[in-house]
This record gives structure tokens, C-alpha cells and sequence, in this order.
């Protein structure tokens, strides 16, 4: 019983040996597929661009180690296509991407980036780079966005209503009026994938002449006017109107009553000097017949004759 009990040790013993020297040199099959296992890196990031301009998506994550770049592309209307990369042979393959518009931004040996030049708004989707490294695989996709400005324009309709457009714009455009009336506003989705949102307004009490429509959009805001009542004036207006001209009209009658008061003045002025002027001549002519009349000669020879 006791070499028994001494040979059970000593296999006990011998198992734990071998089995700290698998674990040290690190060759458990389940080591060693934990240690193969590498959590892969993601971000995402937005982007709004203009329909008719260039963008360039980069691929942040890309590293001088890759082994593999591929960019996959998922559109809006959910078709897709990729292009790939493989830094071993310096080879490039585009997988069903036939868009002439979208390729690499310069040599995919020197640059990961995409570039999509002019961006239509057919190009509107998600663009991801997955980049295959030794260290395991790193990604950044880019949701974008395409912005298409709309066409305005106004116009009058029948019984004093007014109509205003937003033509072929992305994403819909917002209207608004001012003053505001009963108005109505429907959407119709183009086969473009833009929208064309028309508004159309009435004023039940036409007691307004002009009207505004303003339109809110992403790429900028526009504000239209136009007249739907020309003949019609505000009662402040005619207010204003019956003030100032009866303002002018008493300053009128008040200058001509000064003026008239002038020249009757005058008048009576003139006529005073006259009758002055007379009875100081007739003053001076007296002395002059009476010194006359008595120191002439002629006269005392006839009187005295």
C-alpha cells in the first residue's frame, strides 16, 4: 500500500510538470486562439456636399503596414459597388464600379482617398474604407449627403391667390408667407430623387395689395413678392393721404391770406402819400400868388388907372 500510494504522487506530480511547461511555452490550442482574435476599428462620419462639385473622402485609419484597401459603396437607391486595392502587387480592381466619376483621388499606392468629381445626386449614400493590416482591420465610413439648391419663382393665380415654387431641390424646401393667408402645400418627388414643393395661398379678405413667399432651404434662403391687389390702398395710407393734404391746404389758404393782407396794405400806403403830396403843393403854390399879386407893377398901374 505504500508504494502504491507513492506511485500515485509521482504520476500527480509528473502531470502538473508537463502541464506548466505547455503553459509557459504559450502552445494550448486555447491560448492560442484567444491570442489570434483582434476587435476591428470603426468610425463613421457625415458629409453635405453641393450637386456639381468635387469631394474627396479620405480613409483616416490607413497605415504604411496594409496589406489590403477596399472601398465599398452603398448608394441611396441600395445598389452597390467597391474598389480594392493590394499593396503586394500594386494592383487595383474595381468591382462593378463603372462610374467614371468616382476613382481613386491620385495612386492608391501614395493615397487610400476617394474622390467623386462632379458629385451628382445620384452619388448619395455610404462610402466605407476597410483597411487589412497584420495588427487586424480598420474602418471609417462617410454618410454623404447631396445638397441641390431649388429653383423659386412666384407667381399670381386666379381670384387673388398667389403661387410660389421650390423646383428640383435636396432635401425639400420649406415655404412660408407673409402676410399669412390660407394657404395649401404639396410635394411631388421627381424621378431625380429631388422635390418640387408648391405652395399656394389665399387671402379671404383681400385687404392686402402685396404678399411674400419665403423659402428655406439647407443651401440658402429666398424671398419673392408680388402684387395681387394694385389698385387697392391700405386705410393708413389714405389716412396719411387726407392728412398731408389738409395740411397743404390750410397752408395755403394762411400764405394767401398774408399775401392779400400785403397788398391791401400797400394799396392804402400809396393813396395816403398821394393826397399828402397833393395839399402840400397847393401849401406852397398860396404864398407865392399872394407875393405876386401884390408887388407887381403892372397890376398897380392898371388898378390905378
Amino acid at each position: 500500500m505504500p508504494c502504491a500510494g507513492r506511485t500515485f504522487e509521482l504520476w500527480l506530480l509528473l502531470g502538473l510538470t508537463i502541464f506548466c511547461v505547455f503553459a509557459s511555452t504559450n502552445i494550448l490550442p486555447v491560448e492560442r486562439k484567444q491570442k489570434s482574435i483582434t476587435p476591428p476599428v470603426e468610425a463613421n462620419t457625415s458629409l453635405s456636399v453641393f450637386v456639381d462639385t468635387r469631394v474627396v473622402l479620405h480613409c483616416p485609419n490607413a497605415t504604411s503596414d496594409a496589406v489590403i484597401v477596399t472601398w465599398a459603396v452603398t448608394f441611396r437607391d441600395q445598389t452597390s459597388c467597391s474598389r480594392d486595392y493590394r499593396t503586394d502587387n500594386n494592383k487595383t480592381s474595381e468591382k462593378t464600379c463603372t462610374d467614371e466619376r468616382i476613382s481613386w483621388d491620385f495612386r492608391p499606392d501614395q493615397n487610400f482617398a476617394l474622390q467623386i468629381n462632379p458629385v451628382a445626386i445620384t452619388h448619395e449614400g455610404y462610402y466605407k474604407c476597410e483597411v487589412v493590416t497584420p495588427d487586424g482591420n480598420f474602418g471609417h465610413g462617410h454618410h454623404l449627403r447631396v445638397l441641390v439648391p431649388p429653383k423659386v419663382a412666384l407667381s399670381l393665380g386666379e381670384n387673388g391667390t398667389a403661387v410660389c415654387w421650390a423646383v428640383a431641390g435636396s432635401p425639400a424646401a420649406q415655404i412660408s408667407w407673409t402676410p399669412t393667408g390660407d394657404c395649401h402645400t404639396v410635394e411631388e418627388r421627381l424621378g431625380n430623387d429631388t422635390v418640387t414643393v408648391q405652395s399656394t395661398c389665399h387671402w379671404e379678405d383681400r385687404q392686402v395689395s402685396e404678399v411674400s413667399c419665403f423659402v428655406s432651404h439647407v443651401t440658402g434662403n429666398k424671398s419673392l413678392s408680388i402684387e395681387i391687389n394694385p389698385g387697392y390702398k391700405s386705410p393708413l395710407n389714405w389716412n396719411i393721404l387726407y392728412i398731408i393734404l389738409s395740411v397743404l391746404i390750410l397752408f395755403i389758404i394762411i400764405i394767401g391770406c398774408v399775401l392779400l393782407f400785403k397788398i391791401c396794405g400797400c394799396r392804402k400806403c400809396k393813396l395816403g402819400r398821394k393826397e399828402a403830396t397833393t395839399v402840400v403843393e397847393e401849401d406852397e403854390m398860396q404864398p407865392y400868388a399872394s407875393y405876386t399879386e401884390k408887388n407887381n407893377p403892372l397890376y398897380d398901374t392898371v388898378s390905378k388907372g
